[in-house]
């Protein structure tokens, strides 16, 4: 996410520690499938220029079991339901556009959980990074707040603040960028495989069976999850929360 440009200097932005083993994922319940490759009947959408559940030029819509999101304008649908203590997976694949304000840049989006407040571009969240180069930050966005590599760190009203994830080299701001030395993603065009585990205030981020990013102290702890359109054509599927078991 970078409509909000501040950035938390310091230990934070430092490559911490190197990518861990294969997915580490708690014991859970059956899965809740928020996506059934029908329809979005679990989720309303949002954008910033109409608001509320009206989307005149369908930048969120499902085709062939997947959800085609265009990026053209900046938004995002919003599961119905809040949630709390769960494991989420999710699949996405970029597509080819980006699109103003971020044409050219490096193709951008998200999974915002823990949302809490109005619908707004954006929420009090935690953001898990979708981005080309970047995919495993963490943003804490409006409020959002989390304790990581012992620093405590807060994104202020109406602002974010970054957490990069483990293992991450330099970044451009470009439209392709790889990670030279801790890439993650898989080549643009193939599946990428996203796992949360939020366990109380705990989270973990993982990509593609890699632990990227973890922290505790997390405010909000539970609340609604998102995924955004923001300036870049791309793809979701196989969406599905389980509960943790106790």
């Amino acid at each position: 996410m970078h409509a909000f440009t501040r950035c938390l200097a310091g230990p934070l932005f430092l490559a911490a520690a190197a990518l861990a083993g294969d997915a580490d994922i708690p014991p859970h319940g059956p899965p809740l499938t928020l996506f059934d490759g029908a329809n979005l009947d679990r989720f309303d959408t949002f954008l910033k220029t109409t608001g509320l559940n009206r989307d005149p030029g369908r930048v969120f819509r499902v085709e062939d079991g997947v959800i085609h999101v265009s990026g053209k304008e900046f938004g995002y649908i919003i599961t119905k339901q809040e949630f709390a203590n769960y494991y989420l997976s999710a699949e996405f694949k970029w597509g080819e556009g980006t699109y103003p304000p971020r044409e050219g840049q490096a193709r951008d989006s998200g999974i915002l959980y823990h949302v809490r407040g109005p619908q707004k571009v954006w929420p009090t969240s935690i953001e898990f990074q979708i981005q080309e180069g970047c995919t495993g930050d963490f943003w804490l966005t409006d409020g959002g707040a989390l304790t990581s590599r012992g620093n405590r760190a807060a994104g202020p009203p109406g602002q974010a603040v970054r957490i990069d994830r483990l293992g991450k080299g330099p970044w451009k701001d470009v439209a392709g960028y790889r990670d030279p030395t801790g890439e993650v993603e898989k080549p643009r065009g193939e599946w990428n495989l996203l796992e949360l585990v939020a366990a109380g205030d705990r989270v973990r981020q993982y990509v593609n069976g890699k632990l990227v990013n973890e922290g505790s102290e997390a405010y909000p702890s539970s609340g609604k999850i998102l995924f955004q359109s923001e300036g870049a054509e791309i793809f979701f599927r196989n969406i599905r929360l389980s509960p943790l078991k106790p």
